[in-house]
């Protein structure tokens, strides 16, 4: 298998006289064949097909999904692709792969990202990264390993609100910040629970015929095999314990990434949750879920409150008939000179009251702007050498700090957490869900 050293950049740089550059060429805008990279898309009827669309500018050479009815519409947009079912056939058998995006079900993410990086492909995985919190750790050593170019897929990093809110915060725009409230007021709601079942979250019962064209097998990859329903696939998996990290991981991955950013909040020492709708297959219909950061360098302690499938106590210096955030959600920064509120991407950031955002006087820009948006970063990064802003370095810890509020919502519960160690201190059966046990045939 190809190693970091024999992929693209290895093999360009050991072949500069035979390679015709756009330059060479005259082109101005498109680039020449030899500048695009090859990517494979892994999981490409949803969102991963999206992130294929968002690369088209590059070299779309192998789709592999285990349901090739729900990736038709993908095979269609790149018929020149190579169609595969198993990701470790195509790693093994395609040979001029470069790089891949990951697109599958939340629980299929890190064996099949690690697959990539171990073969010496640059990796583009959709958020979260992970299932749980070993996976998010493994996966970022093993890329700062390989040297391979990553990022999760999360856009709002790559956009513009984002980079304001880092810039006005290190200015100092709202003082210190020891409190912020995060929230995404959507909730998978019937989705896996009262729509298969009288009782929510029940498993269905009848087991129908898996369609044609799917894998199953493959589909369950790591985790308990069970029978296959619609009430896992397609779109509908994400509520379901085994195989979705739910709202946390979804919305939290994009709404707590401006947070994590601009406070620089490393790893937390506690997560406290509380939530209803409790049962053991299935994400709770709403949460509250809290988390306490230490100080970090000349930064204050910091408490972050997440409010899943609710909104958090609206703020005295908003004006009525303003929509505090987003209606979907947002984050509410808490300083002790004023306060910030932004979407859920970070998008459209403020200084509440209004008349605090018309007298601030914004500081100069100091964060690079991505120009083609969040894919196009990372292909930039694959051909550079560099790394794009959402590398596994820095997703890999975000992801951390979103799976481990799912372990303290799954338990309803307060818990400790030593970072070094990836332990829960104070609770040892709590540590059964940093790492999962993975089916036969299947590992990291």
């Amino acid at each position: 298998m190809p190693t970091p050293a024999t992929t693209r950049r290895g093999f360009l740089g050991a072949a500069a006289l035979t390679v015709v550059s756009r330059h060479v060429l005259g082109a101005t805008t498109e680039p020449a064949p030899s500048d695009k990279l090859n990517i494979a898309g892994i999981g490409v009827g949803g969102m991963g097909g999206a992130n294929l669309w968002h690369s088209r500018s590059q070299n779309i050479v192998a789709l592999c999904d285990v349901d090739h009815n729900y990736a038709a519409g993908s095979f269609k947009k790149w018929p020149k692709a190579k169609v595969h079912t198993d990701y470790r056939k195509m790693l093994d058998e395609q040979k001029d792969i470069e790089a891949v995006v990951v697109g599958t079900p939340d629980h299929t993410h890190a064996v099949i990202t690690l697959a990539a990086i171990q073969a010496g492909k640059h990796a583009y995985t959709q958020k979260p990264l992970t299932h749980n919190v070993y996976e998010s750790r493994r996966l970022a050593e093993a890329a700062a390993k390989a040297k391979v170019a990553t990022q999760m897929g999360i856009q709002g990093h790559s956009g513009e609100g984002a980079r304001l809110i880092y810039e006005w915060i290190q200015d100092g725009a709202i003082g210190e910040v020891r409190e912020v409230d995060t929230w995404c007021s959507l909730s998978y709601y019937p989705w896996g629970h009262a729509s298969w079942s009288s009782k929510w979250g029940s498993r269905p019962k009848d087991t129908p015929a898996v369609p044609a064209k799917l894998d199953w097998d493959l589909w369950i990859g790591p985790a308990p095999m069970r029978p296959y329903h619609p009430a896992y696939h397609p779109r509908v998996w994400r509520c379901w314990w085994d195989f979705g990290v739910g709202m946390m991981g979804d919305r939290g991955a994009h709404t707590l990434d401006p947070v994590f950013w601009a406070l620089k909040l490393g790893a937390p020492t506690s997560i406290e949750a509380t939530s209803t709708g409790l049962n053991p297959d299935t994400h709770p219909l709403a949460s509250i879920v809290t988390y306490c950061f230490p100080a970090r360098d000349k930064l204050p302690p910091v408490k972050v409150t997440w409010y899943d499938g609710l909104r958090p106590p609206r703020p005295t210096e908003l004006e009525d008939g303003r929509i505090l955030g987003h209606t979907e959600g947002g984050a509410l920064f808490k300083g002790t000179k004023g306060k910030l509120m932004c979407g859920v991407y970070g998008n459209s950031p403020r200084l509440i009251p209004e008349s605090r955002m018309k007298a601030y006087q914004r500081p100069a820009k100091t964060l690079p702007r991505v120009a083609g948006g969040h894919e196009m970063d990372w292909v930039r990064a694959c051909k550079d050498g560099t790394q794009p802003g959402a590398h596994f370095g820095y997703s890999g810890p975000l992801t951390e700090m979103c799976l481990l509020g799912n372990v303290a919502k799954r338990l309803d519960t307060r818990i400790e957490w030593d970072a070094a160690n990836l332990k829960v201190t104070n609770l040892p059966e709590a540590n059964q869900l940093i790492r999962r046990a993975y089916r036969k045939g299947w590992s990291l």
